[in-house]
């Protein structure tokens, strides 16, 4: 009898379903979207529908809570969720608790842009409990994994809630000066948590990209850092403008000389990295400009609140955030730490509004279109990253995936029963 002959096709991968065990695995997944989204959106409401929003918290003072509260503490509330994680080895909070947490955001975005006193307050009352419940299972697993260095993040992810109630009270009092007082302090406490989060991870992740590069981590400059900064909203809650003032002056002078002990020149090759020295520089930069314009002592043009404002939290947060969601979700997903064109081209739309924005802050008939390209970049940025990491955010690693054989076809263990069988019939004489 002629040998059977078996044509083997090639395996295709099999197709990996979004999962929602995988989905609220760890905070990043969920709250890296939603921030992100609401970077977008509000945003786009913001410049192009301002009608949209309703008082108590109406214009500026919408767009400010948003921006600091709703993007910005979001993101790093969503970074250090994660990445404690690998500090502690203990999970804070995954499955339905990272559900509950990720819905109280939901309610706040949802209160402040519906309005009245009754919305707004219930979204108050949300986003006091998201931050609250993520300081109490970051200190959870900190004490659990005894990380004595990073026992005060979740007294600072605190000190963020504790801002953001004082912001809300001088919105429905409709005290404007003390509103934006409130907003320089969570401002100044979300930079004292990039910064001591900043100088941790952007040494390691370009000691761990670049071969034989070397970098001090520098712990005394850190905790100089932390204590200047809090020394300068302590001091500005006091009413000491002058020394508030000094103490954020050397917070960001520490920083900017940090950054050359980085060796910017050895990761000018790899975007993934320099877009984070990038917003470091920003950011600190932004902190002496902050210094500055409290002394009084910025010309005209830079007295601007809104100049050092930009700096820091468009230059320095944001151009942080979008370098550090694309490489920590990259490498939390398991997936190769390589940038293709749309996260290159999302790095250069947030710089791009970024300038474009403090175009706009300088007087003249084209500001007002500077700022509408300004904010089409930012929503291009976001749309990008969206686009191409929420596909991965919602799926299981693809490491986590256990190798299936695709349908009509056997596996190892059948085949080789297939094939004894085949062989014993091969072996009979035909009837």
């Amino acid at each position: 009898m002629p040998e059977l002959l078996q044509i083997d096709e090639p395996a295709r991968p099999p197709a990996v379903r979004p999962d929602l065990k995988a989905f609220l695995s760890l905070g990043f997944r969920p709250l890296y979207i939603a921030g992100c989204l609401w970077a977008l959106v509000s945003i786009a409401i913001w410049i192009f529908a301002p009608q949209l929003i309703p008082a108590p918290l109406a214009g500026v003072a919408w767009h400010a809570h948003e921006m600091l509260w709703g993007f910005i503490a979001t993101i790093a509330v969503a970074f250090l969720l994660t990445a404690s994680a690998t500090w502690t080895g203990f999970n804070p909070i995954k499955g339905w608790p990272l559900a509950v947490l990720t819905l109280l955001w939901v309610i706040a975005r949802i209160g402040y842009l519906t309005g009245g006193p009754v919305a707004v307050q219930a979204a108050c009352i949300s986003e006091t409990a998201f931050f609250l419940a993520s300081a109490i299972a970051l200190l959870r697993v900190m004490l659990k994994g005894k990380s004595v260095r990073n026992y005060g993040l979740p007294w600072l992810v605190l000190g963020l809630g504790v801002a953001n109630i004082l912001y809300m009270r001088a919105a429905l009092q409709g005290n404007y000066i003390e509103l934006m007082r409130r907003f320089d302090l969570g401002l100044i406490c979300m930079a004292i948590i990039a910064l001591l989060i900043a100088r941790r991870v952007i040494p390691f992740f370009a000691m761990r990209a670049v071969a034989g590069l070397k970098i001090p981590m520098q712990t005394r400059s850190g905790h100089v850092q932390l204590v200047l900064g809090v020394a300068a909203i302590v001091l500005g809650l006091a009413g000491l403008a002058a020394y508030a003032a000094a103490a954020l002056a050397i917070v960001g002078l520490i920083g900017l000389i940090q950054v050359v002990t980085w060796k910017p020149a050895a990761v000018q090759s790899k975007p993934i990295l320099w877009i984070l020295y990038v917003g470091y520089t920003l950011m600190s930069l932004g902190l002496v400009f902050a210094a500055a314009h409290i002394a009084g002592l910025s010309p005209d043009l830079f007295g601007r609140a809104a100049v050092h404002v930009h700096i820091i939290a468009m230059g320095g947060f944001s151009v942080l955030i979008i370098g550090m969601v694309t490489r920590t979700a990259l490498g939390h997903l398991g997936r190769p730490l390589a940038l293709d064109r749309s996260m290159l081209a999302a790095y250069g739309l947030v710089l791009l509004a970024f300038v474009l924005r403090l175009a706009a802050l300088w007087p003249s008939a084209l500001s007002v279109h500077f700022l509408h390209l300004a904010a089409t970049a930012w929503i291009l940025a976001f749309a990008l990253y969206l686009w191409r990491f929420v596909p991965m955010l919602i799926r299981p690693r693809p490491d986590a995936v256990k190798p299936q054989a695709p349908a009509g076809r056997p596996s190892a263990n059948q085949a080789s029963a297939n094939q004894i069988s085949i062989t014993a019939v091969s072996r009979k004489k035909p009837q």
